[in-house]
């Protein structure tokens, strides 16, 4: 089981994660949406495609554009479709 941890928080946990680039895209459902806020950025991956983040938000604090997720991943990352994987201090363990 692997888990991504923030702010004290589990913020998903699954066993099926895809790993990419050293990223862990965790499946859409076994994250806790509760803690995800919306955020306006999309970043660009010439492989990828375009990245839409999420901020996430535990216990009153929040954590801006630490998930992100590939709404339509272009061909080559067809596998992380329907995942988010996270960064900056969330923990994946």
């Amino acid at each position: 089981m692997v888990e991504a941890k923030w702010n004290g928080a589990v913020i998903a946990s699954s066993a099926d994660t895809v790993v990419v680039e050293g990223n862990h895209y965790f499946p859409a459902e076994s994250v806790d949406a509760a803690m995800l806020r919306p955020s306006d950025k999309t970043t660009s991956c010439p492989w990828k495609g375009t990245a839409h983040y999420h901020s996430l938000e535990v216990g009153g604090e929040v954590n801006r554009d630490a998930a992100w997720f590939y709404p339509e991943p272009k061909s080559a990352a067809a596998q992380i479709k329907g995942r988010i994987a996270f960064w900056k201090g969330v923990q994946v363990v």
